[in-house]
């Protein structure tokens, strides 16, 4: 099976790109960011202070999260309620954030990914699929652009759904989620090694679809080569 993963900073585009290549490759999409921003979400709900390991790790077992596909959309379903809108909300990102430093939590997670990428030829997507989640994948891209230039894709974004916020607001949750995932204990975000850094500050979305997809076609080509 080839193992592609795609690793980035929150609002680089990973998800829509992601979907997008791995539909021209029809191989299976797993973003694993949505899982935790579930679980965030979760916490949120509940009134759980999600930076806590002792009231976060009751909560695991009794909620369920998947990912299901219906007409090739994604969705994120949890506990059987579908939550893809709330999950990309501002404070759903900060509370994925301090979530996925946890290491309950992240353990909750690897075994289920780690499952599903042995089954089958997949492009999963995160902060540490190529360094901790799939250390051996095939393919390994380290995607980004300036926090500026993703504040700005972010902002629209939200103004599509009719989330109302300011572009400081955005640019400040951005870099300050940079600067949490980058230093947190476990996991944090970094390129790995053997990683090609790929950044669309200065592309279009079908420019950085196209320029993973030749990168993921050059790298498989070689490796049969």
């Amino acid at each position: 099976m080839i193992q592609i993963a795609i690793d980035g900073p929150s609002g680089a585009g990973k998800s829509t790109i992601a979907k997008a290549v791995a539909k021209r490759l029809n191989y299976l999409y797993v973003d694993t960011g949505a899982l935790y921003r579930a679980i965030g979400w979760a916490a949120l709900t509940r009134g759980i202070d999600y930076h806590n390991a002792d009231v976060v790790a009751p909560m695991l077992p009794k909620i369920s999260v998947d990912l299901v596909y219906e007409n090739g959309v994604q969705k994120v379903i949890l506990d059987g309620e579908d939550v893809s809108e709330q999950i990309r909300l501002p404070e759903s990102s900060m509370a994925a954030s301090g979530i996925s430093a946890l290491p309950c939590v992240r353990q909750y997670l690897l075994d289920t990914q780690r499952e599903i990428a042995n089954k089958n030829n997949v492009l999963m997507d995160g902060r540490d699929i190529g360094t901790v989640v799939l250390p051996n994948a095939q393919v390994k891209i380290f995607l980004t652009a300036s926090a500026e230039i993703r504040a700005k894709r972010r902002l629209i974004e939200l103004q599509e759904k009719g989330i109302s916020s300011t572009y400081q607001e955005v640019l400040d949750d951005m870099i300050k989620r940079d600067y949490n995932d980058s230093h947190r204990a476990i996991a944090p975000l970094k390129q790995a090694e053997d990683a090609v850094l790929v950044d669309t500050s200065e592309l279009d979305l079908e420019q950085s679809i196209e320029a993973v997809y030749r990168c993921i076609i050059n790298k498989v080509n070689s490796l049969e080569g």
